[in-house]
């Protein structure tokens, strides 16, 4: 039983994600002959501040919150 997990920057619709996880699954299906349910997608939003490439980080931090 395969777990796809795919991190990506927040931001992608539910629509977007459902298209992704039909294609993977679909493609595992299709090249490996896995049964479509026994493949899990997992999506792991990923916000901007806390993600860099070559040392830089994509966004800019938030601030603290103070209720938290």
């Amino acid at each position: 039983m395969p777990i796809v997990r795919i991190e990506l920057l927040a931001g992608r619709s539910p629509e977007i994600k459902a298209a992704v996880a039909r294609e993977i699954t679909d493609a595992l299906h299709r090249i490996a002959a896995i049964a479509p349910e026994a493949t899990t997608v997992v999506f792991a939003d990923v916000a901007p501040h806390d993600w860099a490439v070559a040392g830089e980080p994509l966004g800019k931090p938030q601030s603290p919150n103070p209720m938290s």
